[in-house]
């Protein structure tokens, strides 16, 4: 590696510092002092070519940080932890601990604070390891990778044009590396073009029935707003209410999570009229995203994208299943993280969380002395002052019939409910933080297709028997919780979805000067 390491470098001199970087126009408000880096470096042992990149890494950046701002873990530090394959010695499980408790505990962050700077430095050499060696077989030149984490903010419109310029020749060759990040770049074309055109028109809200083929003054909006993004095909300036417009509307409600009933209603005409400079804005905050994403997949990978309500199976590269979810509703946020599935729970128990406990149960059980026998649950433990609460396996389970664990700090798996009727809402940010699944007899077939023994009717015997049992896979499964709100999907469509948490609008806050 080191030899590949050191033909990145290619010899160069170490980047000069960019002093034009300071807190008015830094992505992260944090700045660290370079004597820090230094004795840092002083108490490590750390290859050179590894150090070279490091310092560049910073000198690039002001020594601005690159992991942290004064809340917290930044998004780059947990898309790059969960693209990240950790190795298995104790300084790594160590540092992930560590960003487990910075996620569980939010606390301010400061810039003096000897752990974080540690763990600040330990990120940007595991981030120059893993490119080094990822990248070591391409042309691409190491100061490319190094502004994967952003550094500086920049008008939007200047950065998408950066983006797209010929001159950007080491953008493109990383382009053919990401095929996720190239199909958005296409995109952006296509959306900056639409833009230098002056846009698409704005639709006015409408309480109309439209009946198919009867004619409407305001259908031509439709069709040219419908035209300029491309879900209608030929250009149609006519008031019917055509069954091309119904397929046009129907292709937009498919790529946008919307019911698909090529019906024109108040949720349609609102997602048509958000401007196309907020659509180029968000395939740029995605594409900052899809640099965190695995762009190659041997065997099984289960990932999840929340805005999309959604949770995707990939086997060597191909898409296995697609199956909606239900993720944690605002306040009860799903947490961006990887882990490995390795157990499935055939009729669990419920653990009740401590919040749901104190917060929901115990008021309940003030008002109601039969709330646990009604809902079927029993105490555990009632000492020091909060009892554990349990539910009792069975079709009244608040995790259904099955659950599968990917053993975590957050407490988040996935799990069966008895409530179906939620999968059929567009919406569907509903949980306290756990992902229910809608069909979890499927995902159990599929996890256990290499244990024979598990036939389809050993596993509806398990889950229907009322009694708790375990079942370890033969082979863990890598899950990782993501958050796309754009997306290009293997049939080439570009989706895009709503902020449920907001993470767009602050990711945006960071990246432009203009919002």
């Amino acid at each position: 590696m080191q030899d590949s390491a050191m033909q990145l470098v290619n010899q160069d001199e170490p980047s000069i510092r960019d002093y034009s970087i300071n807190t008015s126009n830094a992505y992260n408000d944090l700045f660290l002092d370079s004597l820090a880096f230094e004795k840092f470096v002083a108490k490590n042992v750390i290859e050179d070519s590894i150090l070279l990149n490091m310092r560049d890494f910073y000198n690039l950046r002001n020594y601005e940080f690159a992991w942290f701002d004064s809340k917290g873990l930044t998004e780059q530090a947990l898309g790059f932890r969960s693209l990240y394959k950790y190795k298995t010695d104790s300084v790594n499980k160590q540092l992930d601990k560590k960003l487990d408790d910075l996620l569980l505990h939010e606390t301010a962050i400061s810039p003096k604070d000897t752990s974080i700077l540690k763990i600040e430095f330990q990120l940007t050499k595991r981030f120059v390891e893993y490119s080094l060696a990822t990248y070591a077989e391409s042309d691409l030149y190491h100061r490319h990778y190094e502004s994967f984490v952003p550094a500086k903010k920049m008008p939007l419109l200047d950065m998408a044009e950066s983006i797209l310029s010929e001159k950007n020749v080491e953008d493109e060759k990383y382009a053919a590396l990401n095929r996720f990040y190239h199909a958005l770049k296409d995109q952006l074309l296509l959306y900056v073009q639409i833009y230098r055109k002056g846009g698409w028109p704005a639709i006015p809200e409408t309480k109309t029935k439209y009946i198919l083929g009867n004619a409407y003054p305001e259908i031509p909006a439709f069709k040219s707003r419908l035209y300029a993004s491309g879900e209608l095909l030929v250009a149609d300036t006519s008031q019917i209410f055509t069954p091309e417009l119904v397929t046009a509307i129907t292709e937009y409600q498919s790529t946008h999570g919307i019911s698909t009933d090529g019906k024109i209603g108040k949720t349609l005409v609102q997602n048509l009229n958000v401007p196309v400079l907020a659509r180029i804005r968000q395939l740029l905050l995605n594409m900052e995203r899809m640099r965190w994403m695995p762009t190659t997949v041997e065997g099984k990978l289960i990932y999840v994208n929340i805005p999309e309500f959604m949770l995707h199976v990939v086997e060597n590269n191909t898409h296995d299943i697609h199956m909606p979810v239900v993720v944690g509703k605002d306040g009860h946020n799903t947490t961006m993280f990887s882990d490995d599935l390795t157990t499935i729970v055939f009729s669990p128990y419920w653990n009740v969380p401590r919040s749901i406990v104190k917060n929901e149960i115990l008021p309940a059980m003030q008002k109601n002395s039969r709330y646990l026998s009604m809902h079927h649950m029993e105490i555990v433990s009632s000492g020091g002052g909060i009892p554990e609460i349990r539910q009792l396996p069975g079709a009244h389970n608040s995790l259904g019939k099955v659950k599968f664990l990917f053993p975590n700090s957050f407490s988040i798996y996935f799990h069966d409910t008895p409530s179906k009727s939620l999968f059929a809402r567009d919406k569907r940010a509903l949980s306290h933080g756990c992902i229910r699944l809608s069909d979890p007899v499927k995902m159990a077939k599929y996890l256990l297709k290499d244990a024979p023994e598990w036939t389809p009717e050993k596993i509806n015997a398990a889950m229907n028997s009322g009694k708790e049992k375990w079942v370890v896979l033969k082979k863990s499964v890598p899950v990782i919780i993501t958050y796309y709100t754009a997306w290009v999907n293997e049939n080439k469509k570009l989706n895009f979805r709503e902020d449920i948490y907001g993470n767009d609008a602050l990711f945006a806050s960071k990246l432009f000067t203009d919002k």
